[in-house]
């Protein structure tokens, strides 16, 4: 015969109506804990602590060379971290971390993150480049719409209000063939910039940076 807790022997003695009490205070004693929840409290907070120390807050990056992750779609979030920890996406810097991320559960880390409410980046771009960005960006708006928006459903980004130091970047390692290489969901975007000037890539990264 197993031995039985005293706690559970007890439980066992309680009549119906008395279990019921119980279960109801036990319940407004949870509901009050969540209110009092601090922001390490959500799910997945916890496990994407390490990525603020790049990212900034909430994944909020206040620098012009750290992408802003929050609001960003998690799909595309989860395939990116995916993708760096198998090295398909190369960064010495993010590989480890993003290994991290898939022990600790790459699906609550990207929805943490998608969840965060996206803060347009801070650095302000010059408004001659902004100018020309804008009409260079007409051959972007087939994939990243007409506000930068992107496509979730493609996996296609949002780059409104994004670092504008970190879209340049992407983009000449898009035309370098060094973001990803060998990914054929992006031959259209390596063909398309690699026929674009490096200094047009600043303007378009100042165009889309000021978008809100």
């Amino acid at each position: 015969m197993s031995a039985t807790c005293p706690a559970m022997r007890l439980i066992m003695r309680l009549t119906p109506r008395w279990i019921a009490l119980v279960v109801a205070l036990a319940l407004v004693a949870l509901a009050g804990a969540a209110r009092a929840a601090g922001p390490l409290d959500e799910r997945g907070a916890l496990k994407s602590v390490t990525c603020a120390a790049c990212h900034g807050q909430a994944g909020n990056s206040r620098s012009s060379a750290m992408p802003i992750i929050s609001g960003q779609d998690a799909a595309y979030l989860k395939k990116q971290i995916e993708d760096y920890a198998a090295g398909k996406r190369l960064s010495a810097e993010m590989e480890p971390y993003a290994k991290q991320a898939l022990n600790l559960g790459v699906d609550d880390v990207a929805a943490y993150f998608a969840s965060r409410r996206r803060e347009p980046t801070p650095v302000q771009s010059p408004a001659d480049a902004v100018a020309r960005g804008r009409s260079a960006a007409a051959q972007c708006v087939i994939c990243h719409g007409p506000q930068g928006q992107g496509d979730a459903a493609k996996l296609i980004p949002s780059l409104a209000g994004q670092a504008p130091g970190y879209l340049r970047e992407q983009m000449l390692l898009f035309k370098q063939d060094r973001r990803s290489p060998g990914d054929p969901a992006l031959t259209a975007v390596k063909a398309l910039l690699k026929t674009i000037p490096d200094e047009t890539l600043g303007d378009l990264a100042a165009y889309y940076s000021s978008l809100r």
